[in-house]
């Protein structure tokens, strides 16, 4: 500012309060991706539970891949879904999505699917609400049933 002092927030996020919430993002999530957004062959984005691993070569690779791609391929030594890369490497969502097809492309993962064929088992969704509900929250407190 013209005082010679950063305005509150200057280097990072303020929640509504005022009070500082973290860093700001040095680069855009379009930017990573080139403009590109998630989407296959087919048109349609890969699934967040699918699961990737990585491949020998993109192992092999990691010193010639951007900083994001080399991230990814590293943290995916041991198979895990495209949520969890998301959340461990706080990328959007969207942006680990593009540059998982780009790494399964130049055969740096391997990316399995899951099947949509594959009828839900509504007694599998019920025991994990089940389960989520027996979690006590932060003053100790179950959750309701219904």
């Amino acid at each position: 500012m013209a005082d010679g002092h950063a305005p509150a927030g200057a280097h990072g996020f303020t929640g509504p309060d005022g009070t500082p919430v973290g860093p700001a993002p040095a680069v855009r999530p379009f930017l990573v991706t080139a403009g590109r957004v998630a989407g296959t062959a087919s048109g349609r984005p890969i699934p967040v539970e699918t699961q990737v691993v990585a491949t020998t070569a993109g192992i092999e690779a990691l010193e010639r891949l951007s900083f994001e791609q080399h991230d990814i391929v590293a943290a995916c030594r041991r198979p895990q879904s495209l949520a969890e890369i998301a959340a461990r490497l706080k990328l959007h969502l969207n942006v680990v999505r593009v540059l998982a097809e780009d790494l399964r492309a130049d055969g740096q993962l391997s990316v399995h699917v899951p099947r949509t064929d594959i009828v839900r088992d509504a007694s599998v969704l019920r025991r994990v609400i089940d389960g989520l509900r027996a979690i006590p929250d932060s003053r100790g407190v179950l959750r309701d049933s219904d």
